[in-house]
Parts: C-alpha cells; structure tokens; sequence
C-alpha cells in the first residue's frame, strides 16, 4: 500500500524548516510521505538532503498583482495534480488564499488551512496595511473553512474571531500553540555573572517592536543592562530595518543571524519581545523553556504565551517607557527573574514540548483524512 501523501503549500522554505520540520517530520515517522510547495532559498538543500520532497514555486510575499497571483494559483493546481496529494496543509495568509483555490481545481479534498502570524497587514498601521487589511480579512474568512477544511490556529483569540465571524465552525476550528519546542535543547542553566542581558530574538521589523526595544535601551543607558539584537532584516517584509538601520543603532548589540538560540539563551537573562501582533512566538517559547522570563506586549500571540504576573510581564505596544520600566523592574529584581523563569519553563514542558504539538497536528490530519473518505 503507497503511503498516504500530505503537501505542505508555504511561502518560504526557511519558515518551514524552523517552524514546521518537527511537524513534518513526525508524519514521516508515521507513514507519510512529505512534500514541500515554497519559495525556495537557503535551506530548500537542506530539506532536500534529509528526505522531504521540495518543489519551488514563485511565492513573492509584497506582490499584490492580481494577474500574476492568480496565474501562481493555477501553477500550484498543477502541481497539486502532479503530486496527487491525500492532504494539502497551507500555511499563513497567501498560501490559505492561493491554496484553496488551487485544491479546488486539483479536487483535492482533504485541506488544513494554518494562519501563523498574520503577518504586515494586521500587525502594520501604514496606510497600505489599513487599505489590504478588510480586503484579505474578507478572503481570509471566503477560504479558512471553505469545503470543510479543518483550521489550525496558535492562539485562542484568532480562533475565536474567525468562529464569531461565521468563517469557520467551531468544530472543525483547532487550537494548537505555535511550533512545539525541543525542551532537552532548550533548558535553564544557571543565569550568568556580569551585567544583565536581555535578548530579542526575531526578524529585523519594525512591527516586531525593534524601534521600542531601541528606544528602551536609550533610557535605561548607565543602569547595567546589555541589550542584544538576534535576527536578519526581512527584505520581503514592507515593515523591515536595513543592515544599515540595525549597524546604527545606539545603545543596542546587533548579532545577525544566530544559528544557536539555545546558547544565546543562556548567556542572557531576559527575552523580551514588545511586537504589535503575532500567532504564537516560538522565540518567547523556547525563551520560557530555557528559564528566561519574559517582557513582552499585551497583544493578541504574546498575552498568549506570556502570563503575567506568572511568566513575566506585559507591556501596552508602541509604548518605550513602559518597555523600559517593565525591563528595569526585572534588572533590579534576580528572585524575580528566577521566579518568572522557572513559571515559564513550567508552562513550555505542559504545553509547548514537540511531541505534544506533533501528536496534536497529527490528530487533525487524520480527522481531515477520514472526513475526506466519508464523503
């Protein structure tokens, strides 16, 4: 008997292997066979040599032309007629929307549609963001649910709005927090000497709070904290820094790309993370499995991984002075900093390990496998 077939349909290759691999992997474990549709780049090899199929398609994230969009959904229901997939799993705003209509044309039936993040055009106030924000909210609630297709979704909030509006049943609408977390790589070691460090983890953009955590920085200047940068700008994102704004950047350690989070995490004392909008953070995630309390912004995401109070401390978003005393309250404060962290690594082992978010994925592709054979 063939294995079952599952297609992962993502916008960029380095997305899926930070964020999906696990996932992926452990339904190869469990007989499937496992294809990769995305924008391939850096690590499209890498996939490649560990086993999953990977096949390249023209995703451009700030391309807005209909006319070529449409003319991409029709080469991936090609492909998805070539590879003959038993389920199809997109992953955030573009792959949902292209996605749907790609399987409808290819007959495929058994879809889950995962909307991570969100991404520029709910987390951005611009003037573009405010004028596509009702227009893909309007696809986005057309296709989620379209043809009994299952959703994922990271946060209980999402999920609760997309059900009020009548986009999805609440049956076939999934919580599952974020990537799942590896907890034997990411684990407390004992905080070290020195100034306090606090770290943030993301790509280079503007709504990731990078200009807040700056400014943050500025005024706790002479208080002893050491502020580190960890991440690339994002040239695909309209919200993202240049390598010229992040090198300029006064009284903050921009590192680039960090291959070793896990390392990074313990040489630091804080993660702090003061972004506009987000699914589920995994940096946030991993920063409570490694023992680290967390600062971050009372938003949809972040109020979901951090508890305040418990796990660290929420701040209003767009607001460096409230970043700056939340941050200077932890500097101060070491029992604290314990007490948050050991919250937060409790929190990550009851809810956030990989073998949790792996089984639970696995449950709904085999929920959407049966339907799919019901019908």
């Amino acid at each position: 008997m063939a294995a079952r077939h599952l297609v992962y349909l993502i916008g960029e290759d380095w997305f899926f292997a930070s964020h999906f691999r696990a996932r992926a992997r452990a339904a190869r474990a469990a007989g499937w066979r496992v294809s990769v549709v995305t924008r391939t780049g850096s690590a499209a090899a890498e996939l490649r040599d560990e086993g999953f199929e990977v096949h390249g398609v023209d995703f451009r994230r700030a391309r807005l032309n209909p006319l070529a969009e449409g003319r991409l959904a029709l080469h991936i229901a090609a492909l998805y007629r070539k590879l003959a997939p038993d389920l199809v799993h997109h992953v955030a705003l573009k792959p949902i929307l292209l996605g749907s209509v790609a399987a409808r044309l290819a007959g495929v039936g058994a879809i889950v549609n995962a909307p991570v993040g969100q991404g520029f055009v709910f987390a951005s106030e611009t003037a573009k963001a405010r004028v596509l924000r009702p227009l893909v909210g309007a696809a986005m609630r057309a296709t989620i649910g379209a043809r009994g297709a299952i959703a994922i979704f990271e946060n209980a909030e999402d999920r609760a709005a997309m059900i009020a509006a009548g986009a999805i049943r609440a049956d076939d609408a999934v919580l599952i927090r974020g990537a799942g977390v590896d907890l034997a790589r990411f684990r407390p070691v004992i905080p070290p000497p020195g100034p306090v460090r606090i770290v943030l983890g993301a790509r280079m953009l503007r709504d990731k709070g990078i200009g807040e955590f700056i400014a943050a920085a500025g005024r706790l200047k002479g208080q002893g904290g050491d502020f580190v940068l960890a991440g690339t700008p994002d040239p695909g994102n309209p919200a993202s820094l240049t390598e010229g704004d992040l090198r300029a950047a006064p009284n903050v350690r921009w590192i680039g790309h960090c291959d070793d989070m896990a390392s990074l995490f313990a040489s630091c004392h804080i993660a702090c993370l003061p972004s506009y909008r987000e699914g589920l953070p995994k940096f946030l995630l991993e920063a409570m499995a490694a023992g680290l309390p967390c600062v971050a912004t009372d938003v949809t995401g972040c109020r979901e991984a951090v508890v305040a109070g418990e796990t660290g401390l929420l701040v209003p978003p767009r607001d460096p002075a409230a970043l700056g005393a939340a941050l200077a309250g932890l500097i101060d404060d070491p029992a604290r900093r314990a007490r948050f962290g050991a919250a937060g690594r409790s929190r990550a082992e009851r809810f956030y390990a990989e073998p949790i978010i792996c089984a639970e994925t696995l449950a709904v592709y085999e929920r959407a496998i049966t339907r799919d054979s019901e019908r």
